[in-house]
């Protein structure tokens, strides 16, 4: 019997999009609402270390050699772009850290890598932002973290709050976000960046942005699109003050791509120098 429906047609390709996740991860579903539905995420997590929220965690989930091995892992379904999807791994140590992350993961085999921080940092540079206000769940040293990663770029952070949690952030609810997200505007600033991948935001950033008439940057948000970016997809979800930021990186990559095609091996070196 031939098999003549259209529903046997399917079901779509898929492209995929590789993502190292720090081991105590729990919003993928709020991941998954950034793509398109023939994106498929793969993810790896990070060693599980008993440690809280604190800039001790954000070494340790970001350690070049856990970065290889879970981009090791995810090849193998062949993705087009692997993200590190950490904000405070891949800010502690600045830009220059952020870098080496980004190599780390190339070195390993990823045709192209993007970390949250270097997100933020295109956002940044595309929207010409030059005064901010942030908004974490972190503590008061990691939040400084951020600020002085802001400061690298030319980035006044003119006010910021922290909710300094130690653990348990996928469970702070949408109200308490909104709530300091408001808190920490300020008439300065010309957009809010709320930090942290674990951090649910998804639903309260287009009425936080009506409100306040500028952008609500989010780690998740910054993260996905970059990815889109360059595997040449448009943007899907919230935040229409984003939209367009990351409609070039796929044609700077494959640039950037051919233009350090000569010095992967000796960057691949310095990553293993520095681990």
């Amino acid at each position: 019997m031939a098999l003549t429906g259209a529903e046997f047609d399917g079901p779509p390709t898929q492209r995929g999009i590789g993502v190292i996740a720090p081991f105590d991860l729990a919003l993928e579903r709020e991941l998954w609402r950034w793509a398109p539905l023939d994106v498929s995420f793969h993810l790896a997590r990070t060693p599980y270390e008993p440690v809280p929220v604190s800039l001790e965690m954000a070494e340790l989930v970001s350690r070049h050699e856990h970065l290889r091995t879970a981009t090791r892992d995810v090849l193998g379904v062949e993705p087009e772009v692997v993200a590190y999807l950490c904000s405070s791994g891949s800010f502690i140590h600045g830009l220059a850290h952020e870098e080496k992350l980004r190599a780390a993961i190339l070195t390993a085999g990823a045709p192209a890598a993007v970390t949250t921080s270097g997100a933020l940092a295109e956002a940044v540079r595309e929207l010409g932002l030059e005064r901010v206000s942030v908004m974490t769940p972190y503590d008061e040293p990691l939040t400084d973290r951020l600020v002085a990663f802001l400061a690298e770029l030319g980035v006044e952070v003119v006010r910021s709050l922290h909710l300094g949690l130690g653990g348990g952030i996928w469970k702070v609810n949408y109200r308490t976000v909104a709530e300091l997200v408001l808190a920490a505007d300020d008439s300065r600033s010309q957009a809010v960046f709320v930090s942290c991948t674990n951090l649910p935001t998804y639903d309260i950033i287009t009425p936080l942005e009506d409100r306040l008439g500028k952008p609500v940057l989010t780690a998740n948000q910054l993260t996905v699109w970059a990815c889109l970016g360059r595997m040449g997809l448009p943007m899907v979800g919230p935040g229409r003050r984003l939209r367009g930021v990351f409609d070039d990186a796929a044609t700077t990559t494959a640039d950037a791509t051919t233009t350090a095609a000569g010095t992967t091996t000796a960057a691949g070196a310095a990553v293993e120098e520095a681990t």
